[in-house]
């Protein structure tokens, strides 16, 4: 229940429904299962009366463990309350089955799935294979650990040793050749590539094993 004491019966229901209502809309695309429970107001607080409520996500704020939703009188005063808000989200996130070493790509074996409350971790927290796999590590990741979107990084272009392919253009020609790449890098990134004569050349990284010159 608010604590809205100045307000009646009937005002605090429509208060509460209406933050209900919000909350299930907006956290409909949530992973798994969600449960909220609305807190109290201050016991200060004093609204007037209210007969139509605009519930609002404040700025910063996002619907994900403890956060606050605004709601906004709209007739017939004008006035605004910050309401506490728990929200629990019940499903399965991605742990590392085993210590992933930093630049270290991502594979299926890697990943182990994990049920609990979403609400209780970073909502950056992964929860499907298709957003880790393929991906490199930022820095090292301990067995067990959660895998949030900010500790992996683009998956590589070009790895080290593979066998690239170069393609060096200028006004009016283009030309393509084989070599090894001596380093890792993702998209954009500079990849050096040794030649079958053993040149080295610097070039920007495209997908597909890629390595573009332009002279």
């Amino acid at each position: 229940m608010l604590g809205l004491t100045s307000m009646g019966i009937g005002a605090q229901t429509n208060l509460a429904t209406a933050l209900d209502d919000y909350l299930r809309v907006q956290t409909a695309g949530l992973p798994g299962t969600v449960a909220f429970q609305i807190g109290q107001l201050d016991r200060h607080a004093r609204l007037a009366a209210c007969n139509a409520f605009e519930p609002f996500l404040p700025s910063g704020s996002r619907l994900w463990g403890n956060t606050t939703i605004g709601v906004r009188c709209l007739a017939p005063g004008r006035w605004t309350v910050y309401v506490p808000v728990q929200i629990r989200i019940s499903g399965n996130y991605l742990v590392a089955a085993r210590q992933l070493a930093p630049g270290q790509v991502v594979g299926a074996a890697d990943l182990l799935p994990q049920s609990g409350d979403l609400g209780a971790l970073p909502a950056s927290v992964l929860t499907d294979p298709a957003q880790a796999i393929g991906k490199t590590t930022r820095q090292g990741v301990a067995a067990g650990q959660p895998l949030r979107s900010e500790l992996l990084g683009a998956a590589w272009a070009v790895q080290q040793g593979q066998s690239v392919k170069l393609l060096s253009s200028g006004a009016g020609f283009t030309v393509s050749n084989e070599g090894k790449a001596l380093n890792n890098a993702v998209e954009g990134q500079v990849a050096q590539v040794r030649t079958a004569s053993g040149q080295v050349i610097s070039g920007i990284a495209r997908q597909g094993g890629i390595v573009e010159v332009n002279y």
